[in-house]
């Protein structure tokens, strides 16, 4: 008896394990059989019974497209059936996507964010006018926040007034303007205030918690 046990090293290898080795021996049986009408019966029993492994996938639309897919591919795309769907092709479906193209942006002010020269772009692309300027102002002043995120000292308007200029391509001049930015106080009052309620939020359900347990 121990001379017949099994191993799974020694087995044959499961091209989807997630169906188990019962189905894949099934797929063996079918690809052993001689006649063309005996394969395609025992192949729709094995499209039936992947079926049941996976009811909640039934109304999903082209599961049975996907069942003898799965079929085919399990069979190492060695197995002479006719499928409703047609024999797919092994390079299809082993096919890999092209990767991706990331961009590689390499901003010289990255305390900005990347983000910040696609805003810059749209407000030059803008015509002149009140909304123009409402958006200038308000790049401008997230450009501040940002320096003020990374640089927790003070930052003059100039300073920002300078980097959306270059950032620009000297499209956008502020430096001439009246109107100043926000000040620093305000920009950091949201952060702050928003992080006191998250503490707060979470000290009251603390307390409220021990009510309910004493």
């Amino acid at each position: 008896m121990i001379d017949n046990l099994e191993y799974n090293t020694e087995r044959e290898h499961l091209i989807i394990p997630e169906y188990g080795r019962h189905l894949q021996k099934m797929i063996n049986y079918a690809r052993s059989r001689e006649t063309k009408e005996e394969r395609n019966k025992v192949a729709k029993a094995i499209i039936s019974v992947m079926g049941n492994l996976q009811p909640h996938l039934r109304d999903v639309p082209d599961f049975q497209h996907k069942l003898w897919d799965q079929l085919f591919i399990m069979a190492d795309f060695d197995i002479d059936v006719d499928s409703p769907y047609g024999k797919p092709s092994k390079e299809d479906i082993q096919a890999r996507p092209e990767p991706l193209k990331y961009p590689q942006n390499h901003p010289k002010y990255r305390f900005y964010g990347n983000n910040i020269k696609t805003m810059i772009d749209v407000a030059v692309s803008w015509e002149d006018g009140d909304l123009k300027e409402a958006l200038t102002f308000t790049i401008a002043n997230h450009m501040k926040k940002c320096f003020l995120n990374w640089n927790k000292d003070t930052v003059e308007d100039d300073v920002i007034f300078d980097h959306l200029y270059e950032l620009s391509g000297g499209k956008i001049n502020l430096k001439n303007v009246d109107e100043d930015l926000s000040d620093a106080n305000s920009l950091m009052r949201s952060k702050s205030k928003y992080s006191k309620n998250n503490s707060n939020k979470k000290g009251k359900k603390k307390y409220s918690n021990n009510r309910k347990r004493y």
